[in-house]
């Protein structure tokens, strides 16, 4: 019976995100909440949420919620041989993998990046610097600036294996941009604002080195907020 209910209720909570009626960094309602809406028990709510973490449809943080986060393009379901990442040390994982694969990807993008890609990787380092006290337009931006990043180092699949990633995985939802001492702290976004900042320039200076080693430096301090973060 407690199987069908989590079913139920992880497929409404799934398709209010994916039709928009959560927007990606929108807060799910509490567990509260949906105990008495759904008329479930609390163990039915963080199963069809763990549920939704899995698909990648969910981001959840202890002593904060859960998030929403974009739907993959091709639906919740996980590539093949897609693994799954669910606890801090899988995290940290991932961060090391996107150090190799993007800090290459700017040198490349300072080489070989058009006008137009530059306009791009700019117009998202914009929208993500305006997202300020706004999760949900900060965590796309976030994610278009990665992409577009990738998008200019001229190597498709770069593109590719942001793509395959997702927002899940790219992105920084609030609890990821501040400490856990200091909540929606602007200090911390702003570093972040710098960080990327950095990127850009080195990017529009066609300086490969700087733009490694400011991407570099951008996700080493992720990872270090994300260990920050967990020990809260």
């Amino acid at each position: 019976m407690s199987r069908n209910l989590t079913a139920d209720l992880a497929a409404d909570l799934r398709n209010r995100i994916v039709d928009g009626v959560i927007q990606p960094g929108e807060k799910l309602p509490s567990e509260n909440t949906l105990i008495s809406e759904f008329g479930v028990s609390r163990t039915v709510v963080r199963s069809a949420l763990t549920r939704l973490q899995a698909e990648g449809l969910v981001e959840t943080e202890r002593g904060r919620g859960s998030f929403a986060l974009t739907p993959p393009a091709d639906g919740p379901a996980h590539a093949p041989g897609a693994r799954a990442v669910s606890s801090l040390e899988d995290r940290l994982q991932m961060l090391d993998f996107r150090i190799g694969v993007e800090t290459e990807a700017a040198a490349l993008a300072a080489q070989h990046r058009t006008d137009r890609q530059l306009k791009a990787v700019h117009g998202a380092l914009e929208q993500f610097t305006a997202g300020s006290g706004h999760p949900a337009h900060a965590m796309k931006a976030d994610y278009e600036f990665h992409r577009a990043v990738a998008a200019a180092s001229g190597n498709p699949f770069y593109m590719d294996c942001i793509d395959a990633l997702g927002q899940t995985m790219i992105t920084m939802p609030r609890p990821r941009l501040v400490s856990s001492d200091e909540p929606d702290s602007p200090e911390h976004f702003a570093h972040v604002v710098h960080e990327h900042a950095s990127i850009y320039a080195a990017i529009a200076e066609s300086d490969p080195a700087a733009a490694a080693a400011a991407m570099r430096m951008h996700l080493s301090n992720s990872r270090r907020r994300l260990r920050t973060s967990a020990r809260g």
